[in-house]
């Protein structure tokens, strides 16, 4: 039910000519689908002449159009429902009536609706080859002013790279002896294959393929292109996920260059900071390390029982100069990718694993800041250098951990008194300062894929959380901060890492949800992460423990990259900008960039070009890292389908991880794979989907199912190609709550019949803010 909106503001409060032309819903709607790059609350109290108590009325009203899920916030503008972002990856896929190039988005995650359909405005002034079908290109987005025709139009920012004529897919040879392309895209037609275009491949092997023919009447013929490797093996399961979302994976032969004539950096501009004992702890199987962490007490009299905190990052900027071809493939590629397997670089190994590796006991240059704290964990103040170091030891998190737990081995012995434990003091008092932050505190485990020698997967396991891992991450949010801090201090545009609170709409369902719990959410107020963490406490160690944690993560909004400060909601931190992590992510060069050129360090300071182009680079590197989880996931889906291939008929325990009107995915306890259970294999009578409750109720028997339930499954079908399993459930239904039932009249029910599905929709799971 909609809040009431308040009353028009009382006469001489403000003019009655403000009064005459208060913006009804309708009008707020049109002007923000009218001015998407303008659509703030400030400017629509200006472009409405709205003052005094008249912008509390714009308030109720915007609050309460929110609650009806007819706008959303996105960063600082307002959009409606489902609307297409400012700046959007778009995908030309042909052409209207008039001639004129239609897109639709690269990604679209709306659930019930179809991509919206894009016109390609005209550019004027234009140099190069004119953007055609089958072509990916970055775009501004603005809503159409026709009353026919598709909803947006967009004009284009840059083309990007996009292969439109590749195939990936399985040869098989049929009984007649024809040989066949089983596309990996399983939208996709199979393709024939002539025995004198299959560039030695073989029966079995995952190849790449150009389409060659294709006629009016049976299948399109296809030549082999390349051979990505066997499909029985694991190692080309992580290729499909590398080709399906089309990530460089291969340098450019300039770019390998470049990279193997870059000479070490010298002391130019440089403090000497290698007497400085700073330390590397990372993963025990890292191959390179951008992170170096140093601490010692603060004995200014001033400043009792505080801390000094040294982090010193790679300087990737001293060899990655902008407008180099190093340069361009890192931004094109956005981010590392990492598979099981394999990683995919941003950068190549004589950079990322050589010359910017904070390598033991070598010089190596480094962008450090030194942060002053107090004995509660409150930052005094802060100073970035641009520095020479030599790491003093190279640590793993369970090594550092063990050193400080009573186990100190050869190499953590000697320092352990000098460097390790001064460390976890200042970690203790910097985990006093996060405490009285409250940032988000999700408590999901996340597994890790071990392969063996074979690079078959051996099992599943969740890495242990140690204070060495907390420590380390809450140095890189400092560090972030400080960065974030100075720069808009100095007023250089730069790129935040942002993440905007819980939409209105995505909270009224969370509060709906918790209603069946009998647990309280705030309504009207502005949500805290605190309140959050408040729930997840209550419900800790609790049968709903799990179940709570899920849906919290899902009301929360993804996180991304923006030259506009909105904040970290998650982090609960007002400025953040990422740059601790340069050698695999791009958005961090840029801000090493900002403080090199804002500071005067020396060369390699970001440019006038570059600080015109933010939005398009936030834009893009957003994307990138959304491919890449996307990536990733697919091909941990695909490992374990493959895995699992030949356990047909096994039962195994899940949990119920998303619930959806077609079925319920559920995720094997031993593996974390989700599979998929249609809704017709459930039971002989109506299913009910409350959406609200994440659950499915018999609509005769009362019983069902809910998110965060554990259960027994059967495997029925395994597909490691799509990376898909199908299930059929073996427990029981549980009787559901009353106040549950009394959602099922505006639920949709389901006819539940046995047979099979014609086939297993893709999990869809939602990674960390």
């Amino acid at each position: 039910m909609a809040r009431r909106i308040s009353k028009p503001p009382k006469a001489g409060r403000t003019s009655s000519d403000a009064r005459a032309h208060l913006p009804t819903r309708d009008d707020i709607l049109t002007f923000i689908n009218e001015n998407p790059d303008r659509a703030g609350k400030r400017e629509l109290a200006k472009a409405f002449n709205l003052k005094g108590d008249a912008r509390i009325y714009l308030k109720d009203l915007l609050r309460d159009l929110a609650d009806e899920g007819l706008i959303e916030k996105r960063a600082k503008r307002l959009t409606t429902k489902g609307a297409l972002p400012h700046v959007t990856v778009l995908d030309i896929t042909g052409r209207d009536a008039d001639g004129g190039l239609t897109a639709r988005p690269a990604e679209w995650e709306a659930t019930g609706e179809p991509a919206p359909e894009v016109l390609i405005r005209p550019s004027r002034g234009d140099r190069g080859p004119a953007p055609g079908v089958g072509d990916r290109v970055l775009a501004k987005i603005f809503p159409s002013t026709e009353k026919t025709g598709p909803a947006y139009t967009a004009r284009i920012m840059k083309r990007l790279e996009h292969r439109r004529d590749a195939v990936l897919g399985v040869l098989r040879q049929t009984s007649d002896g024809e040989w066949r392309i089983e596309p990996v895209e399983r939208r996709q037609a199979e393709l024939v294959v002539d025995s004198g275009a299959l560039n030695n491949a073989k029966a079995g092997d995952l190849v790449e393929v150009d389409v060659t023919r294709a006629g009016r009447y049976g299948l399109a013929r296809a030549s082999v292109r390349q051979v990505v490797g066997s499909i029985d093996s694991e190692k080309a399961l992580s290729m499909i996920a590398i080709h399906a979302h089309e990530i460089p994976h291969v340098f450019p032969d300039e770019v390998l260059r470049e990279a193997e004539e870059a000479k070490p950096a010298t002391m130019a501009h440089r403090e000497d900071w290698r007497a400085l004992p700073l330390v590397t702890i990372d993963p025990a199987d890292a191959k390179d390390h951008d992170d170096a962490v140093y601490a010692e007490p603060d004995n200014d009299p001033s400043n009792p029982g505080g801390h000094i905190v040294t982090v010193a990052i790679a300087d990737v900027a001293a060899y990655v100069l902008p407008g180099s071809a190093l340069d361009r493939e890192a931004l094109k590629r956005g981010n590392s990718v990492y598979f099981p397997d394999r990683v995919v670089p941003m950068l190549p190994e004589r950079i990322s694993n050589d010359l910017c590796s904070l390598k033991e006991l070598v010089d190596r240059p480094a962008l450090a800041v030194r942060m002053i704290f107090t004995a509660e964990g409150r930052k005094r103040s802060h100073s970035f250098h641009r520095i020479m170091m030599r790491s003093a030891a190279r640590l793993a998190y369970p090594q550092a951990q063990a050193a400080i737990d009573g186990a100190p081995d050869e190499k953590t012995g000697p320092i352990l008194d000098t460097v390790l434990k001064p460390l976890w003091e200042a970690y203790a008092a910097l985990k006093r300062g996060r405490d009285e932050r409250e940032p988000l505190e999700l408590d999901l485990p996340e597994k890790k894929i071990l392969l063996d020698a074979e690079g078959k997967v051996d099992k599943v396991v969740i890495p242990p959380r140690l204070d060495a891992h907390k420590l380390i991450e809450e140095f890189m949010i400092q560090a972030n901060v400080a960065a974030a801090e100075t720069l808009e201090r100095k007023r250089q545009p730069l790129i935040f890492r942002t993440h905007d609170a819980p939409s209105m709409m995505k909270q009224e369902a969370l509060r709906e949800f918790l209603r069946t719990l009998d647990i309280s959410l705030a309504k009207g107020a502005q949500l805290k992460p605190g309140q959050f963490n408040q729930i997840l406490k209550r419900v800790e160690g609790s049968a709903h423990e799990e179940l709570v944690n899920q849906v919290v993560l899902r009301s929360q909004s993804q996180a991304e990259y923006s030259p506009d400060n909105i904040g970290h909601f998650g982090l609960n931190l007002r400025r953040y900008a990422h740059f601790t992590s340069p050698i695999r992510r791009y958005a961090d060069l840029i801000v090493h960039r900002a403080l090199i050129g804002v500071l005067g360090l020396g060369p390699g300071a970001i440019t006038p070009d570059e600080e015109a182009r933010l939005e398009e680079i936030a834009a893009l590197i957003s994307a990138t890292e959304r491919r890449a989880m996307a990536a990733e996931r697919d091909t941990v889906d695909r490992l374990i389908a493959h895995h699992l291939a030949t356990q047909i008929g096994n039962e195994f325990q899940g949990r119920i991880s998303g619930v959806t009107k077609s079925g319920l995915f559920v995720a094997l306890a031993t593996y974390g794979a989700d599979g998929f259970i249609p809704i017709s294999t459930l039971g002989n009578e109506y299913y009910l989907y409350d959406e609200a409750n994440h659950a499915v109720t018999g609509e005769r028997s009362g019983k069902g199912y809910r998110l965060g339930d554990i259960v027994d499954v059967r495997l029925v079908e395994a597909l490691p190609i799509a990376g898909a399993l199908r299930f059929e459930m073996v427990s029981e239904p549980h009787p559901m709550p009353a106040s549950m039932r009394s959602h099922h009249k505006s639920s949709r029910a389901m006819r539940g019949r046995r047979g099979r599905p014609s086939g297993i929709p893709r999990a869809k799971r939602r990674g960390r803010p």
